[in-house]
């Protein structure tokens, strides 16, 4: 193989991914963005690289034969490329990701950030919730992003928790995040003043239909059964008398919104907006919830 310039290694690696017909949606949404990835990590070279200031630089024969051979480990394998360099990233922050746990992509971690859901708390909020925790992502966020808070991780999933227990310690967050194992909110007592959730809600016919890639995920933590809802309509049932008085649930849904309409019609809530819309993410009070 000859020696060819970076930004045209990246083009010919996304020319294969898309050839492939590999699917996306695990941190990147197209062949190129997924390229851009894999090769800067396979090189070693940070992920916001300036590919302008690189379009000189000569990829080695033995660089060329390494990216080829991430990309056909994509291609072959359809694992995610999360799975595949051991790394995800959400608003920014970097975390640990292996098969153990479902790639952190949940929409909440934007409200998060750009303190959408400020607003429903007080001085009052101190513990926190991150229900169906996976990999500790939501965790991490709340904790960074309220640091008088306490958090609460917990997850059904001993594997998954393993792997929040290792960003946990990447972030130094172990004396303000507790990991619990937990069938939903069984082993929780609370009282809670704010539960994050990014619940199994993918029904049954789109869990017919999902790619590969999507499959190579932990089951447990995308099936929501015929209409999506099962989980969340057990959340609902147990989640006031774990909630203080004032406390509120946030909740993602994703594409499962007629079903959530459908389950849920007289609950009173609120939409929020995210990058893929305003009905993807929803805040329910307590009040509310004890109404149903």
């Amino acid at each position: 193989m000859s020696a060819l310039t970076l930004p045209a290694l990246i083009e010919e690696a996304a020319q294969r991914l898309e050839a492939a017909g590999v699917a996306f949606g695990h941190g990147t949404q197209s062949a190129f963005d997924e390229a851009v990835w894999l090769v800067l990590w396979r090189l070693g070279l940070p992920l916001d690289t300036d590919l302008d200031e690189m379009a000189v630089q000569a990829v080695s024969a033995e660089q060329r034969a390494a990216c080829a051979a991430l990309i056909e480990e994509r291609i072959t394998t359809r694992k995610p490329a999360a799975y595949l360099t051991q790394e995800a990233w959400l608003q920014g922050v970097s975390f640990y990701i292996d098969e153990r746990a479902i790639v952190p992509r949940s929409l909440i971690a934007e409200v998060l950030a750009d303190g959408t859901i400020d607003a429903w708390l007080s001085d009052q909020t101190k513990q926190v919730l991150d229900l169906c925790t996976g990999n500790g992502s939501l965790a991490v966020l709340a904790a960074l992003a309220w640091p008088e808070v306490q958090v609460t991780g917990a997850d059904i999933s001993n594997d998954a928790l393993a792997v929040a227990a290792i960003n946990l310690e990447r972030h130094e967050l172990q004396k303000r995040v507790t990991l619990v194992h937990s069938d939903g909110l069984s082993a929780l007592a609370g009282p809670f003043d704010l539960i994050l959730c990014n619940p199994p809600y993918v029904c049954q016919a789109s869990m017919d239909a999902l790619p590969a890639e999507y499959r190579a995920e932990p089951e447990l933590a995308l099936a929501g059964g015929a209409d999506g809802m099962d989980f969340v309509r057990q959340l609902f049932k147990q989640a006031p008398e774990r909630m203080s008085e004032h406390g509120v649930l946030v909740l993602e849904i994703g594409n499962e919104v007629g079903h959530f309409i459908a389950a849920f019609p007289e609950l009173e809530v609120a939409w929020l907006d995210t990058s893929a819309g305003d009905d993807q993410v929803l805040i329910v009070t307590r009040e509310a919830l004890l109404r149903l």
